[in-house]
């Protein structure tokens, strides 16, 4: 990879200070990454092929990558909250957002929660309901532990943070966030005003019909399913081999997305 010039810090946000990395020039798209992981990690591949269009702000969420921790429990409201403390910070008036996974749900929650800051939204195998993911999914949240954690999140985690004990409390905080997961108001979807482009993959731990019930929920959503699993459209695989091809495409997509009228 080319070396890309950014520019990083600390920005308050409701008490705590949350690291963000800014690449490149342009309209500001705010990254939002998904539980365990942080920016450039699950981003880096889009780093990569956006660099010279966007201005991309990468934040780590409260209890992620370089970012300080809470003892309190997670909650999507209040990483929408630091979100915008870190738009104020940097004064950024109106944006787009790309999250995944668990950051597509925190962006879709920052847009019902912040509609005047939200320009356009990509929300990459998020989900708003518990019967949207997997069968099965919040049994085998419940009966994991935290050495379940995929390696690549931890290895990643203690590269940036090497510090057990706030590693634990990543894995506890985003488990318990998950396992209590509670329904969106469909009437906040439905209230959205800002174009969405909902992603996913045919073999994701989001279901395609929940995808499809948020496209038809959504006033101005499309929809974009693709022969994947849960991130190799946008990222390595947990195996860490990137499909080149299969990245290019969403990301042309996405770029598309952003730029149409």
């Amino acid at each position: 990879m080319r070396e890309l010039e950014s520019k990083s810090g600390y920005a308050p946000a409701n008490g705590i200070k949350l690291y963000y990395e800014i690449f490149g020039t342009g309209k500001p798209l705010v990254l939002i990454h998904g539980g365990g992981s942080s920016g450039f990690s699950d981003f880096e591949e889009t780093v990569k092929r956006l660099y010279d269009r966007y201005q991309l702000i990468l934040i780590d969420l409260q209890n992620h990558g370089r970012s300080e921790h809470r003892t309190s429990d997670e909650s999507f409201e209040q990483d929408a909250k630091d979100i915008l403390a870190i738009l104020d910070f940097l004064s950024v008036e109106k944006a787009s957002f790309f999250g995944f996974s668990n950051g597509a749900t925190t962006v879709l929650k920052f847009a019902t929660m912040y509609p005047n800051k939200v320009e356009k939204l990509v929300a990459a195998s998020g989900n708003t309901k518990r019967e949207g993911l997997l069968d099965g999914f919040f049994e085998s949240m419940e009966a994991s532990t935290i050495h379940d954690m995929p390696p690549f999140l931890k290895e990643n985690f203690m590269k940036l943070n090497p510090d057990p004990e706030k590693f634990r409390n990543m894995y506890e905080k985003d488990s318990q966030r998950m396992i209590n997961f509670e329904d969106f108001d469909i009437e906040s979807l439905k209230g959205l005003t800002c174009p969405v482009f909902l992603i996913g993959g045919d073999q994701d731990v989001v279901k395609a019909t929940h995808l499809a019930d948020m496209q038809r929920q959504i006033p101005h959503a499309r929809l974009l399913i693709l022969p994947a699993n849960h991130g190799n459209y946008m990222m390595a695989d947990f195996n860490g081999e990137v499909n080149t091809k299969l990245i290019d495409f969403t990301m042309q997509q996405i770029q598309q997305f952003l730029e149409s009228k």
